[in-house]
């Protein structure tokens, strides 16, 4: 399983509700989880708040799943 797919099974999310928090088409989204698409730096970000984790993270840098301070 994906990194991006857990995280999002983790916070009970649907692949349709992740759409809607990031504004990125499901089938896109799915494309992500599968690793047949690479995210966009825009892509990335997005998710990343959504889920409410790093980047880093999601590109595989850290283990670390919480997120950084963000600005507000």
């Amino acid at each position: 399983m994906s990194r991006l797919q857990e995280l999002r099974k983790e916070r009970g999310l649907s692949q349709i509700q992740v759409q809607l928090l990031t504004g990125i088409d499901q089938s896109d989204y799915s494309k992500l989880e599968t690793g047949r698409r690479n995210y966009t730096f825009e892509q990335c970000r997005r998710i990343a708040e959504a889920l409410d984790t790093s980047m880093d993270y999601l590109a595989g840098l850290t283990e670390e799943k919480r997120p950084y301070p963000r600005k507000k």
